[in-house]
C-alpha cells in the first residue's frame, strides 16, 4: 500500500479496563493473551484465563479489605505485574507503580509521596521494602495462593468486585514521571484518560500480530501502549524476563510488532553493520541497499528474500518497530526500511496517557512522530512550544498542585517540547524549550540536532550537547575501540561542523570513560550530567 492519507481504523470503543478484559475473554476465550518462561519451559494464558486471574485476584483483595486504597506495584515484567494492575484499578483502588532499580531511599520516598499504605512485591525486592513502615506488604511469589482463596469467594457468592462499577473520572493510577529534567512527580490518570487513549490511538495503528515485550511496565509507554493496546487488538504479549533474553525471544517467539525506546533501535542497527563490516561486506552491501530501493520505487519487493539474515535475527516476521520516548534519527527509520522493518516513530508523555501521536502503518513522514491521535486538539504557542488539550491529559500530579498548574493552563498541558505541524497533520519536534542553547549574542540553538548528528558516527556510543562559557561543548562516550581517541572525534566534529553558520559550529570536543547517567526510559538525564558546568558559571556570576 502506498504511503498516503486514509481514513482511521475503525474499532469498537471499551468504556474501561474492566471492559475490556470482558470483551476480549468473550470473544476470543481460548487465545493466548500472555506466554511468559517459567522453570519448566512456558507459561500460556489465554483471555478467558486473564480474565478469570483478575476476578479471582480482586476478589482476594476484597476479602482483605484492600479497598479504596493507594497499592504500590513493585517487581520485574509479570503476568503477576499485569493480573495485580488490573486488579487494582477494576476494583477502584489506585495503582501505583514503582520503579524496582530505584534505591531502596527512593522507592521509601516514592510511597511517602503517593500515600501507599499496601505495596504489592515481588520476591526478588522485598527487601527494598521496610516492614518497619507499617504498611501491609503482599508478596508475589504468594500469587497462586491469593488466586485460589479468591475463587474459594467467588465460589462462595462474593461478587463485590466483579458487580463494581468503574468510575471514569476516578484516579485509576499514579506513574511517574523519569524526572530527565527535575524530580519525579506522580502523575494521576483516570480511568477515562486510560479507555481514551486506547480507543483513540488505536485509530492510527493497526495491529495485527505477535508482540515481544520488553519495556518496563512501570512506565506509561510499556505499560498502556505495550501491553493493554495488545490486548485491546486480542494478540498475544510474549513477557520478556531479561533484556540478556532478548535476541533469544525475538528468534523463539518470531513477534510482528515491537514496542521499544530509540536505545534499542540504534543498538540493533549497530549490531547489524558490526556483522556487515567483520565480514567485509560494507561497501557491496551499501551498493546492494541501493539497488533493492530503487528496484522498490518501481513496483519490485526483494526486501524479504533479499534481507532475509537480517530479518531472521527479530525472527523473521517483525513488520513494525513503535519507536517513542526519545527522539530517533530519520537515518535508523530509513536503513531499517531498506531491510523490510518499518519504524514508526511516535510521541507521547506520561501527563498524556502516554500517547499523542504516532506515524500510521501506511502514512508517514520520516523525520516526524507522526500524526495526532484524533479527537484531541493541539497547537503550537507564539514560543514555538506543543500543547495539548483533551481526555488523554492527565488529572495532575498528585498532591502537587503547583506543579501541576505550571504544565496544566486553561486545560491545555504543555509538554516542553518544541515543534510544528506540516500542512499534511504531521507532528515535527525540533528540541526541548529547557535544552535551548542561548549564546551570548543572543543566538537559539537546539542542543538535539547536533547530537542527532553526531551521533550517527557508529564509533559514539552516547553524547550530550551544551554550553559551557558560550561556547558549545559535544561530549562524547565512545564505543570501546575509540575510548580516548581525541584525534578521531575533532576530525567527527570538524565533519559535522562543515557547512554550518559559525554561531552552530561545536568549539570543543570531550571524551568521557563511562556513560551518562540515564533514567530508566533510557534518556540521558541532562541536570545530572551537565550540572558541574552550571554551578561552576554560576560560582563565577556569584
Amino acid at each position: 500500500m502506498k504511503n498516503k492519507k486514509y481514513p482511521y481504523y475503525e474499532n469498537p470503543e471499551i468504556r474501561d479496563l474492566k471492559d475490556l478484559l470482558a470483551v476480549k475473554a468473550e470473544a476470543h476465550p481460548d487465545r493466548s493473551a500472555f506466554v511468559y518462561p517459567v522453570e519448566n519451559g512456558e507459561m500460556n494464558k489465554d483471555y478467558i484465563d486473564l480474565y478469570n486471574d483478575v476476578n479471582a485476584l480482586g476478589t482476594w483483595m476484597y476479602g482483605r479489605k484492600l479497598q479504596g486504597k493507594q497499592i504500590a506495584i513493585i517487581g520485574e515484567n509479570s503476568y503477576e505485574w499485569i493480573v495485580t494492575f488490573l486488579a487494582v484499578i477494576n476494583g477502584g483502588n489506585v495503582a501505583v507503580a514503582i520503579d524496582k532499580s530505584l534505591p531502596e531511599n527512593e522507592i521509601q520516598e516514592l510511597l511517602k509521596k503517593s500515600d501507599c499504605n499496601v505495596v504489592m512485591v515481588s520476591g526478588a525486592y522485598r527487601s527494598k521494602i521496610q516492614k518497619k513502615s507499617g504498611r501491609r506488604i503482599y508478596c508475589m511469589e504468594d500469587f497462586e495462593a491469593y488466586l485460589e482463596e479468591g475463587r474459594g469467594l467467588l465460589r462462595k457468592g462474593k461478587t463485590e468486585f466483579r458487580k463494581y462499577n468503574v468510575q471514569q473520572d476516578k484516579t485509576a493510577a499514579i506513574l511517574f514521571t523519569s524526572g530527565t529534567s527535575g524530580f519525579s512527580k506522580g502523575v494521576e490518570l483516570t480511568n477515562r484518560n486510560i479507555a481514551f487513549e486506547i480507543n483513540n490511538t488505536c485509530k492510527l495503528f493497526r495491529l495485527d500480530g505477535n508482540v515481544l515485550a520488553v519495556l518496563p511496565f512501570h512506565h506509561a509507554f510499556g505499560l498502556i501502549v505495550g501491553i493493554l493496546m495488545v490486548l485491546y487488538f486480542g494478540q498475544t504479549v510474549f513477557i520478556n524476563k531479561s533484556l540478556k533474553q532478548v535476541k533469544n525471544n525475538m528468534e523463539e517467539f518470531e513477534p510482528q510488532t515491537m514496542f521499544l525506546v530509540p536505545m534499542f533501535v540504534e543498538f540493533f542497527h549497530r549490531q547489524i553493520w558490526a556483522e556487515i563490516r567483520k565480514r567485509g561486506k560494507e561497501k557491496a552491501f551499501r551498493t546492494l541497499m541501493k539497488s533493492t530501493e530503487i528496484i522498490r520505487k518501481v513496483g519490485v519487493d526483494v526486501r524479504r528474500i533479499t534481507y532475509d539474515s537480517i530479518r531472521k535475527v527479530f525472527g523473521g516476521k517483525l513488520q513494525y518497530i513503535i519507536c517513542g520516548g526519545a527522539p530517533l534519527d530519520p537515518m535508523y527509520v530509513q536503513e531499517f526500511r531498506s531491510w523490510g522493518i518499518e519504524v514508526l516513530n511516535g510521541y507521547g508523555t506520561t501527563e498524556c496517557s502516554p500517547c499523542t501521536a504516532v506515524n500510521r502503518n501506511y502514512h508517514r513522514l520520516d523525520g516526524s512522530v507522526g500524526q495526532v491521535v484524533p479527537g484531541i486538539d493541539v497547537r503550537i504557542t507564539d514560543e514555538g512550544e506543543v500543547v495539548f488539550r483533551g481526555d488523554l491529559v492527565m488529572k495532575g500530579y498528585y498532591k502537587d498542585p503547583e506543579a501541576t498548574d505550571q504544565v496544566l493552563i486553561d486545560g491545555w498541558y504543555h509538554t516542553g517540547d518544541l515543534g510544528y505541524i506540516t500542512d499534511d497533520g504531521f507532528l515535527v519536534l525540533t528540541g526541548r524549550k529547557k535544552n535551548l542553547i542561548i549564546l551570548s549574542n543572543g543566538e537559539n540553538i537546539s542542543p538535539e540536532e547536533l547530537e542527532m548528528d553526531i551521533a550517527r558516527d557508529d564509533a559514539v556510543m552516547e553524547v550530550l550537547v551544551y554550553d559551557e562559557q558560550s561556547k558549545i561543548i559535544a561530549e562524547i562516550f565512545p564505543d570501546e575501540e575509540h575510548r580516548g581517541d581525541q584525534a578521531y572525534f575533532d576530525a567527527l566534529k570538524d565533519r559535522v561542523n562543515k557547512g554550518r553558520p559559525l554561531y552552530k559550529q561545536i568549539v570543543r570536543v570531550k571524551l568521557r570513560d563511562e556513560e551518562f547517567i540515564k533514567n530508566a526510559s533510557m534518556k540521558i538525564v541532562r541536570h545530572k550530567n551537565i550540572f558541574p558546568v552550571q554551578d561552576i558559571r554560576q560560582d563565577a556570576r556569584d
